[in-house]
């Protein structure tokens, strides 16, 4: 996510329970439902065995593939690409195989307790993110207007930006209840946190981010708006989401996803990888031993999916790139949506008509990155004039924007992101390749710390990516527009079936642009546990009575409708 602020209201009692993605809008508890020893549920022995289609091998297909089968279920995997979707880990060719760089998700918050859940099934360790002005940080440096301003905390920089600070604290306390709010989403008091979400969705569904700013006494200054836009506190500016709907902010900082972040330890590519590897302990049906891996043909998944249509008995047929046609009961579609306005042929009768339309108005943001390996962690060394670190993390205004500084400890060789940006500034990369990218950030830190020759560290070539650019994506993650809800809701709500016609059932959308927290791994989580639901019971299955499942309890928790007239 581009949003970035350091906790806006600091709590007084450190005992209180710790946060979770655990709203607004759906109040469920996903870390409960994956725990408890009961399981997810369970399908009649007559469906053991069943084809399900899985279209898409990212994240949140391989968390839905793996629950399916536990249940007895044999999932078929379609990926175009490789297996992990936004969770790329790369190489550098040449160079050390633990040097890598997260191309898509890097860094991940503790309130993300679902994916958490499956980072520790398959043994992944975690550290420490080194975001601006974190306890992982060494330093920061913010370079605006050509000014660069040194610091190891907030306190450490000039008071125009603890201002800034103050003012996204008063800003979300008055306009958006924001104690209230977190204390219930802490709580999981889920009539307090639907109470208050309710009448905020209503207030505030047409309004932008940046609106939302502009209608604070406390931002009434031009200067301290920018500074926010261009800077934030945290991981980044904001003004990439200053068009966006102010309540995809809400989420992020409600719940604290943009706080504490760690990164997984050998790349985040690991999580799906090993889940495809895993041979689970309590698995139904099939044998002990069994893995998504076994369940394919030569351990591949099937290729990329080039048509869906519906055939009779109200199944779904699926051909892939190799001509290959199979008909499925059920299936579940996890890539982004637009894929099915554009690499897929898709029949209308697949959804309908209200759901194409939401499809179709899904708003993607662009996003680039650039890496480069480095010998060492140069950027240690002290200034013997200043005794600083002689680079640091840094947010700037110009080119690169964010610049993240990684290191595996001091005697090995380590890895810089020279550049993340989104939309706009990530558009501005588009037309250059890897080298001439490396040039011009390298042109821009030149001019930010002119005593630092970063080139004469760097031992190979840079590897980049733009989001907007790469086939099967076509953008980074979702972020809803102003007047979006109405459209994010029947999305995430699509894995409740039995509202819809029977010739509109059968396959479930997924992925983490159909979550209300697109841009972080745990919306794939929690809507790839929904479809499975969806699928257990459009197959006759039923979870147990003491570990309801996300559709067993929608109507208590439903997501608040806003009306369409």
């Amino acid at each position: 996510m581009t949003s970035t602020v350091p906790n806006a209201i600091e709590h007084a009692d450190e005992q209180q329970p710790p946060i979770t993605m655990f709203g607004p809008d759906f109040p469920y508890a996903y870390d409960d439902f994956l725990a408890h020893p009961a399981g997810l549920g369970q399908i009649p022995a007559t469906a053991h065995g069943t084809e399900v289609a899985i279209i898409g091998g990212g994240l949140s297909g391989v968390v839905a593939a793996y629950e399916l089968m536990k249940m007895g279920l044999k999932p078929v995997v379609y990926e175009a690409d490789r297996i992990g979707g936004r969770l790329r880990t790369v190489g550098f060719d040449g160079c050390d195989p633990s040097l890598t760089a997260e191309m898509g998700a890097m860094r991940f918050p503790p309130s993300s307790t679902a994916l958490q859940y499956y980072i520790d099934l398959v043994g992944l360790e975690t550290r420490a993110f080194p975001n601006p002005l974190a306890e992982a940080t060494p330093s920061t440096v913010v370079d605006l207007k050509g000014e660069s301003h040194y610091a190891e905390t907030l306190d450490d920089l000039p008071q125009v930006y603890r201002d800034v600070a103050e003012a996204w604290a008063k800003c979300l306390e008055e306009g958006a209840d924001f104690s209230d709010m977190n204390r219930a989403l802490r709580e999981r008091d889920v009539p307090r946190i639907r109470e208050i979400w309710a009448k905020l969705v209503e207030k505030l569904d047409n309004q932008t981010f940046y609106g939302f700013l502009c209608d604070s006494e406390a931002f009434k200054s031009f200067r301290h708006r920018e500074i926010f836009g261009q800077v934030g506190f945290g991981t980044g500016g904001w003004d990439t989401d200053f068009p966006n709907s102010i309540l995809e902010i809400l989420r992020v900082v409600y719940t604290e996803a943009d706080d504490h972040h760690r990164g997984i330890v050998g790349g985040s590519q690991q999580l799906p990888l090993r889940l495809w590897e895993r041979e689970p302990e309590k698995v139904v049906h099939w044998p002990h031993g069994t893995s998504l891996k076994s369940l394919h043909l030569d351990g591949e998944p099937r290729p990329a999916v080039t048509r869906l249509n519906r055939t009779a008995g109200n199944r779904i047929t699926v051909t892939d790139a190799n001509g290959d046609i199979r008909t499925y009961q059920a299936a579940i579609f996890t890539a982004q949506s637009w894929m099915l306005l554009s690499k897929i042929a898709c029949d209308d009768s697949l959804f309908p008509i209200d759901h194409w339309t939401a499809i179709e108005r899904t708003h993607y943001m662009e996003s680039s990155k650039l890496f480069v390996p480095v010998d060492r962690p140069f950027w240690l060394d002290k200034d013997e004039a200043t005794g600083r670190d002689v680079m640091s993390m840094t947010l700037t205004d110009r080119m690169t924007r964010g610049t993240y500084l990684l290191d595996d400890g001091p005697d090995r060789p380590a890895v810089i992101c020279l550049s993340y940006t989104w939309c706009d500034d990530s558009l501005k990369w588009l037309p250059l390749s890897a080298n001439e990218r490396m040039e011009v950030m390298l042109k821009s830190l030149g001019e930010i710390y002119p005593n630092v020759d970063i080139r004469k560290h760097i031992i190979g070539n840079p590897v980049t990516v733009s989001w907007e650019n790469e086939p099967y994506f076509m953008g980074a993650f979702k972020a809803n527009l102003p007047g979006h809800y109405r459209y994010q809701r029947r999305l995430f709500t699509h894995f409740m079936q039995e509202r819809l016609p029977e010739d509109k059932r059968g396959i479930f959308l997924a992925g983490d642009d159909i979550s209300w927290t697109a841009g972080w791994a745990e919306g794939a989580v929690q809507t790839a546990l929904n479809a499975v639901w969806g699928v257990m019971h459009h197959l006759g299955g039923e979870t147990d009575a003491t570990n309801p499942g996300p559709g067993d309890l929608f109507e208590e928790i439903a997501p608040v409708e806003l009306p369409e007239d």
